[in-house]
């Protein structure tokens, strides 16, 4: 936990109420996102049970697997969801872009708008990636053959999965992640997982505390568990009943639909008040301003479904079961690179976030008290315009003298640190040359150079492009590492059998 955070899960506790950690939203929201609310079989290896699925508050619909270890409905399952979640992924295929590459000689096209998964906590990411895996091999034909939607769904799911690993993106989203992100709450990380408990403190409910919501949430029978897995005691005392008349009830069809209609009763009490959660959150999210590069990083969202849509229309293979090492070298080289680029752009966002670096030294805010935007610099072989500026801080500089800072007020100017010097009352003086960012010419453009009481932040963090790494071609592996990767399907315990 950071320095900041504990000061605010610290403000959290004395106030009885969450403090925020963000002053604007860091992450993409749809205008009419998925959301999904599932619930597994205890004891099963992600057994669906349930799930309640809608994209809008009053148009919730309800799936439910009446015999969780019965296969076939597994499937059937599968399919109904496929016939939910593939059309609105397919309602995103309407209008494309142009986007200019190679410095304008070429085009390429992306989607105006992505899809977005909107599930409660991480263990429904989960959910999803397992449910993935294991219909994504199935077959249409032969042996135990599935409808020709429920692959098709697997590898859309598995896409959303592997997208939600991707820092920074906004595709498939666990709303505890999401609302922990932009506040702090006095509670543990272990206990910000239970959606009810965590909005407890966020927005109470009139005359209640923060910490009196969070405990009045950890009764299942007043707040159910937020999913993917059921309370035990409603296991025992209520489903295994409902399951068991379900299945006694074979052969007669009025007792099979009445008691199929009970389970549908008590598996809805389960999800509809995680479900009226989920749309709170959306509230609170889409009532904080969006950070000035969400819409950027959701761009990273919209490219990534335009080139799954492109492999699935080029008649590609499923993602594979496990990554061959060139594949997972440079997957985590990108996921690398995500976390570092996220990072960044959140604190160049956000100045609380900011503030984080201000106090590990790697940032610090000043007032400039002179200024000299026509400083010109001939040591070279040719001029080169190099204002300079001059900042009083009141805050410890710890960087060496020639590192090279950005602002994120003006993120494509660069400024090399000059000089460090004491001043009086613990005040440090800072020079700084700039370079960059100012017109072409031998005269800065007007607003370019900061101005003599102008207070600004400058950081040793930069949002500047960063190459990818070069790796050897999938066919050219060297042996130390596998040799090239064998393709195939998928082993049995990816599948339900």
């Amino acid at each position: 936990m950071s320095t900041l955070r504990a000061l605010a899960a610290a403000q959290a506790v004395a106030s009885g109420v969450a403090q925020p950690v963000a002053t604007v939203r860091h992450l993409h929201l749809s205008r009419r996102p998925l959301v999904l609310v599932p619930l597994t079989m205890a004891g099963e290896a992600n057994a669906p049970l349930a799930v309640l699925v809608g994209s809008t508050p009053g148009e919730a619909r309800l799936l439910i697997v009446p015999q969780p270890r019965n296969r076939d409905q597994r499937f059937a399952f599968a399919a109904e969801l496929a016939e939910i979640v593939l059309p609105y992924v397919d309602g995103h295929r309407t209008a494309n872009e142009a986007i200019s590459v190679n410095r304008g000689r070429d085009v390429r096209y992306r989607y105006l708008d992505a899809p977005q998964l909107l599930v409660p906590n991480p263990a429904g990411v989960t959910f999803l990636r397992l449910l993935g895996r294991s219909t994504r091999f199935r077959r249409v034909d032969g042996e135990y053959p599935v409808p020709p939607q429920v692959p098709l769904l697997g590898r859309w799911l598995t896409f959303f999965a592997e997208r939600a690993e991707h820092p920074g993106s906004s595709a498939l989203v666990a709303m505890t992640q999401a609302l922990t992100l932009h506040w702090a709450t006095g509670q543990s990380a272990v206990e910000d997982l239970h959606l009810p408990a965590l909005l407890g403190w966020i927005a109470p409910l009139a005359g209640l505390s923060g910490p009196e919501a969070a405990a009045l949430a950890e009764d299942p029978s007043i707040c159910p568990p937020a999913g993917p897995a059921t309370d035990p005691e409603f296991d025992n005392r209520l489903l295994a009943p409902a399951i068991a008349a379900y299945a006694e009830a074979e052969g007669d069809e009025a007792a099979r639909v009445e008691a199929y209609a009970e389970l549908e009763r008590l598996l809805r009490s389960q999800l509809t008040p995680t479900w009226e959660l989920m749309w709170r959150g959306v509230g609170l999210l889409r009532a904080l301003p969006p950070g000035a590069r969400v819409a950027t990083r959701w761009d990273g969202d919209r490219d990534a479904f335009t080139a799954h849509v492109e492999h699935l229309d080029e008649d590609g293979p499923p993602q594979p079961r496990r990554d061959g090492a060139v594949a997972a070298a440079a997957r985590l080289h990108r996921l690398e690179r995500a976390a570092a680029a996220y990072a960044v752009q959140r604190a160049y966002d956000d100045p609380l976030v900011m503030a984080e670096y201000r106090l590990t030294g790697e940032a610090f805010v000043g007032e400039v008290l002179l200024a000299d935007p026509t400083r010109i610099d001939d040591s070279g072989r040719r001029p080169v315009l190099r204002p300079r500026i001059q900042l009083m801080t009141t805050e410890s500089v710890l960087l060496p003298v020639g590192a090279t800072l950005s602002s994120p007020t003006r993120p494509g100017q660069k400024a090399r640190l000059v000089s460090v010097t004491p001043a009086a009352d613990g005040k440090t003086e800072v020079v700084l040359e700039l370079s960059g960012g100012m017109g072409r010419g031998l005269t800065a453009s007007p607003g370019s150079v900061p101005e003599v009481g102008e207070r600004i932040c400058y950081t040793v963090l930069s949002d500047a492009y960063v190459p990818g790494a070069a790796f050897p071609a999938v066919e050219e592996t060297p042996w130390t590492h596998g040799g090239p990767p064998a393709t195939g399907l998928a082993s049995p315990d990816e599948q339900w059998a």
